[in-house]
């Protein structure tokens, strides 16, 4: 039929449609292994009434009950492959125990339980349910290529439904395939009799699909057809019998299960040739090289809301056929196989129903090998190994290389296309402790997974052998008698009851790599008992700690100045109270006090006799506006080098937590949490604004972890009208970051200055991000001022 062919509740005449140039439902059958039924299980038959081959890819059959109820839903079978004109294809549905004979080798394979007497198929172009229950609401849905209702079937075309279906008779069409949309017409009762696109008849084939057929035979579904040619398989939730396959990987810790992949490929690039067993708690019990048959169900698994998902076949029936079978070749990730564009876009929508293209998108390259065997050699590290043993790779050595062997984050649509995260399956071995710059020599090999955190990644079943490029910490120059020199760290979560060789270790990077700074501005100073969420907020026994340890480390004898904010009103690990702190050393520098500031008092500025000064020092930048809500607020302080003024602003926006990921399902990825760091940079230009308005020549550093990239909209936020200069810009681009997420080396972490600030010599000082033993996750940076040589009054 034509989706406007006529549906009908009551009679009707026939329609007078021409007949259907294409396909359409050739015999409907639903007794299968009934009660005196022959054959062993239900079908559909389609044929092809046209004069060219019809295509049925991301075509279903769909079933809906006759008398469907408002909790009735329709049953989807994917299809795949083609009619030849003239022919027919065969969908072998669900089986009884009943009958004797089977199916013939069925062209798709499903398992819906479709009645013998009454009920309705529909071909579909698509493999999303359909959603209308009547006859007039189904003729609406261009969806639907051609429809049967059979017995007393609601949903039906023309006149009535076709009659006289039973646990031995189908109601099929006339060989011709004449087509007048209506059931009742075009439609016989009949003895079954199926045929595939083979021809086969009833025991000339094996339908596979639970139908009869020998348990160590292969069904008619293969990997590739669950994996389909988009990120969805055609068969989610159905269930697949007998799929072969060799076991290339076998995981026992963590998602239990393993990953097959057949020997015998298509010719189609986008539709992987492997997929993952999930076997629940139960540890897998076959190892790597087993040829087996795997009857499942099949499912798509989200490890995040916003992530792409793995399809898998879940509560698996596995036979090993045979054992130490030779593994499928493994396919070369490197610079020449994966594509330089990153993933397709859908207006911010899901690219999941997209058709892959594995020859432009790196991503859709991944996702065509979803579980596959993969193999690179000598790849360059560019994230560090971690405490959950993985590392980063990149297989595409000369792509945006940082100076010291990372790989650089430079904008949103540089996302570098050649990072590849490694795990091992291999428990019985400790995971390598690797730092960016060294090397993953030899052949790294396993199947192509797929994960929340940072997308597809090597399950290792042969990991290359770790080769340290011995890259060191960095320790940067002391600043000079007339030089102001001022620093920002974020101390991840430091409080009074963290281990001693914490507080040592961050410690020195004070004295020692950033050798003694006059200021340091902290971030995630947490009050003096930490977690304990019991009302505590000051962190007087958290920075005595602190500046202990400094000074051990050959540091001064810092003195700090901050202000305790309202109780788990300021964002962070609940009860923590996180803070930023400023370090001053008195010998160096002196802090201007200007008391009164609180959790909730604004400061300003204001001209007076002697100048400008703030209201408050230290003090907050307006922290009850919405812009600070669940957020840490801005420290603002007051100090004096060498009799010249200095103003120091400390930040540390709200984080990117609820962002979409760059290799999630939704593309463009929604930012949602830069709307407020916009209002957060807002409120800060506005300040430093205030602050020039008063004193074009004063001398201001706004500093600390903004959680955003130099190229981002929270940076030009900052900047606006030019009040600020960030200098991570001053340095070569392969030498702007502070920070490395999923391989990619990144600016979180900033220093901006004022017009005034004209002679300075700023310094990132890597330290911890880039090594896998770190003290923090943030590297420090520091700024050294000759404020002699900056304009003055």
């Amino acid at each position: 039929m034509g989706a406007a062919g006529a549906f009908a509740f009551t009679a009707l005449p026939a329609a007078h449609a021409t007949p259907s140039a294409s396909a359409v439902i050739a015999e409907v059958y639903g007794g299968g292994g009934n009660s005196g039924a022959i054959l062993t299980r239900d079908f559909v038959e389609l044929g092809n009434a046209g004069s060219t081959a019809y295509d049925l890819s991301g075509y279903s059959v769909q079933y809906l009950p006759g008398s469907p109820s408002s909790g009735s839903t329709w049953q989807v079978t994917a299809l795949t492959g083609t009619i030849a004109p003239g022919a027919r294809y065969l969908v072998g549905e669900g089986t009884g125990s009943g009958g004797t004979t089977a199916l013939p080798t069925t062209d798709a394979s499903g398992s819906i339980a479709m009645s013998a007497t009454t009920g309705t198929i529909a071909l579909v172009s698509g493999t999303t349910a359909l959603t209308c229950k009547t006859a007039a609401d189904c003729a609406a849905d261009p969806s639907i290529v051609d429809l049967a209702g059979y017995g007393t079937a609601v949903v039906r075309e023309g006149s009535g439904p076709a009659a006289g279906a039973s646990n031995t008779a189908s109601v099929a069409r006339a060989d011709s395939l004449a087509d007048t949309d209506d059931n009742a017409a075009d439609f016989t009762a009949g003895t079954p009799s199926p045929v595939n696109s083979a021809g086969q008849t009833p025991g000339s084939g094996d339908g596979g699909g639970g139908d009869g057929g020998s348990p160590t035979d292969p069904g008619t579904v293969r990997v590739h057809d669950i994996q389909g040619t988009t990120r969805l398989s055609p068969y989610s939730g159905q269930t697949v019998t007998r799929v072969p396959g060799i076991v290339t990987g076998v995981r026992t810790s963590g998602s239990l299960g393993y990953w097959i992949q057949d020997p015998t490929p298509d010719t189609d690039p986008r539709t992987s040739e492997a997929v993952f067993v999930y076997t629940g708690s139960t540890k897998p019990t076959v190892a790597v090289g087993d040829s087996v048959l795997v009857t499942g169900k099949v499912s798509e698994y989200y490890p995040s809301s916003t992530s792409q998902s793995n399809t898998e076949i879940t509560g698996p029936t596995t036979t090993v056929l045979s054992s130490g079978n030779a593994l499928p070749d493994a396919v070369t990730l490197d610079a020449t196989s994966v594509p330089d564009a990153y993933i397709p876009t859908a207006s911010g929508g899901s690219i999941e129903s997209l058709p892959l293209q594995p020859t432009v998108y790196a991503q859709d390259f991944f996702e065509s090998l979803e579980g596959m065997r993969v193999t690179f050699a000598d790849a360059r590290v560019v994230g560090a190994s971690d405490a959950y043993g993985e590392l980063w790779v990149t297989v595409k050595p000369d792509e945006n290389a940082t100076a010291r062997g990372g790989t650089l984050y430079s904008s949103y649509d540089q996302p570098n296309t050649g990072r590849i995260e490694v795990m091992s399956l291999d428990t019985t071995s400790t995971f390598p402790a690797a730092n960016v710059g060294d090397e993953l020599s030899g052949v790294t090999t396993g199947p192509l997974d797929y994960s929340t955190y940072g997308g597809y990644n090597v399950q290792a079943t042969q990991l290359g052998t770790l080769v340290d490029n011995g890259l060191k910490q960095e320790v940067t120059r002391k600043q000079k008698k007339d030089e102001l020199a001022v620093a920002t760290y974020n101390v991840e979560n430091l409080d009074a009851l963290d281990t001693q060789e914490k507080f040592d270790r961050l410690a020195e990077g004070v004295a020692v790599n950033l050798n003694s700074p006059d200021i340091v501005a902290l971030e995630e100073i947490q009050d003096d008992n930490g977690a304990t969420n019991d009302g505590t907020v000051t962190a007087e026994a958290t920075l005595k700690r602190f500046t202990d340890a400094v000074r051990a480390a050959g540091g001064p004898v810092y003195k700090w100045r901050y202000i305790s904010p309202t109780n788990d009103a300021d964002g962070g690990e609940p009860g923590g109270n996180i803070r930023q702190v400023f370090l001053f050393n008195p010998k160096r520098v002196s802090f201007t006090d200007h008391p009164g500031g609180d959790a909730t008092t604004a400061t300003s500025v204001v001209k007076t006799r002697k100048g400008v000064e703030l209201t408050y020092s230290p003090g907050r930048i307006d922290p009850t506006d919405a812009a600070w809500e669940d957020s840490r607020k801005p420290l603002v302080g007051e100090f004096t080098f060498q009799g010249e003024q200095v103003f120091v602003v400390a930040n540390h926006f709200i984080s990117k937590g609820g962002d979409q990921p760059i290799h999630g399902r939704y593309q463009p990825p929604a930012r949602s949490s830069e709307t407020q760091r916009a209002a957060q940079a807002a409120e800060v230009n506005t300040f430093v604004k205030s602050l020039l308005a008063a004193d074009r020549n004063a001398r201001a550093i706004v500093l600390g972890d903004l959680n955003d990239y130099e190229f981002s909209q929270t940076v030009t936020t900052l900047t606006a009208d030019k009040v600020l200069t960030p200098l991570i810009t001053t340095l070569p681009a392969a030498e702007r970051y502070t920070y490395v997420y999923d391989g990619n080396s990144q600016t979180l972490d900033h220093i901006l200055t004022s017009p005034a600030v004209t002679s300075f010599n700023y310094d990132v000082v890597h330290i911890n991000a880039e090594f896998a033993d770190q003290a923090s996750d943030h590297d420090p940076q520091i700024v050294r001022i000759d404020l002699s040589k900056c304009g003055r009054h």
